[in-house]
């Protein structure tokens, strides 16, 4: 140790006195070893390519990231007619806004757009909720059946939409006690709201998990500081767990959200005449036939039609992509202390 720091000193001492870095450096290579010098050999070779390297992987990434949302955008303020044109590749040729009117005309966008956000909004709200719950009880209580209820849980997140989707189907259009009275739910949003008020919303399996992780990983001292002031276990998770877990909170709400907007297999099951983005956006074809030419049966290019579809893109993403910008911190911040990273 002391030799090295002796060498360090003559080292300093060399260039001060007006030798460049370089020739120093050869100076002190003259006391190493045949080791040290391939480790430095080994570690400059390193620091020059990597940044190589590190632009060819984040140049490929943004690349795949970016493509499909800047052809996107460059299909939605194009002309039809530029899409059987060779030369069009990025940049259009004809600038229009037509086919952005057209498509938001077919898809009825303001009143589909405030229909979803009435169902996405409150479910996510209320599933956010009844989750936390969940997951806190998870965390902090024991009780008989914990270990297969959570089992359960974990099988939420591996079982998929669809095996699940017939007997919901059945459970909602003769919604009731036999015998008793039968409600036909079919086509209402307490088809959407009912599982997210009882914790089995759409992907409610892992956000009980993210919860469970989170409240697990806060101190007990601040529920046993709360049961010495006298808050019962309702009372401490409102005024306690929950203020520490607003992180969280945001974080599984803007998941919620997104997932409740992307959905349209759970919305079509329970749903044939209630609108909502996603509905619209997979029936863009046909309303577009009938908004244009009031004939569904006409025939359209599948080229031409490409830029309606990616109109209808552009339209659904833009209110998520504004809310993920305006939350960005937070939503990070939520990521970082939810468990979701190591």
């Amino acid at each position: 140790m002391a030799d090295t720091n002796t060498a360090s000193v003559a080292e300093e001492k060399v260039i001060g006195n007006g030798m460049t870095k370089k020739e120093a450096k050869k100076i002190r290579m003259q006391t190493m070893t045949k080791e040290e010098i391939g480790y430095l050999k080994r570690k400059e070779m390193l620091e020059k390519v990597w940044p190589f390297f590190r632009f060819v992987i984040i140049f490929g990434l943004s690349f795949v990231i970016l493509y499909p949302l800047i052809y996107m955008v460059s299909c939605t303020f194009r002309e039809r007619s530029d899409m059987s044109d060779p030369t069009v590749m990025w940049i259009p040729r004809h600038y229009t806004l037509q086919v952005l009117k057209e498509t938001l005309k077919a898809m009825d966008f303001w009143n589909t757009l405030g229909n979803t956000l009435i169902l996405n909004i409150g479910c996510s709200f209320v599933q956010v909720v009844s989750c936390a719950i969940t997951g806190y009880g998870f965390a902090r209580f024991k009780f008989k059946g914990k270990g297969l209820l959570f089992g359960i849980v974990i099988m939420m997140i591996l079982v998929p939409t669809q095996v699940i989707s017939l007997p919901l189907y059945t459970q909602f259009r003769y919604f009731g006690i036999k015998g008793l009275f039968s409600l036909n739910l079919i086509d209402s949003m307490a088809t959407m709201y009912l599982p997210a008020l009882t914790a089995n919303g759409i992907r409610s399996g892992l956000m009980i998990l993210i919860f469970r992780q989170f409240f697990k990983g806060l101190p007990r001292e601040l529920e046993d500081a709360a049961y010495i002031d006298g808050c019962g276990p309702l009372k401490t998770f409102i005024r306690v767990m929950v203020p520490n877990a607003a992180s969280s909170f945001l974080t599984v709400f803007l998941f919620s959200v997104v997932w409740y907007w992307n959905d349209y297999y759970v919305s079509s099951t329970f749903f044939t005449n209630n609108k909502t983005v996603a509905l619209m956006l997979q029936n863009l074809d046909s309303q577009l036939k009938l908004a244009l030419f009031n004939d569904a049966t006409v025939e359209i290019s599948p080229r031409e039609q490409i830029v309606w579809k990616e109109a209808g893109c552009l339209l659904s993403i833009t209110p998520i992509l504004v809310m993920y910008t305006l939350l960005q911190k937070h939503f990070t911040e939520g990521i970082e202390r939810s468990g979701l990273v190591g």
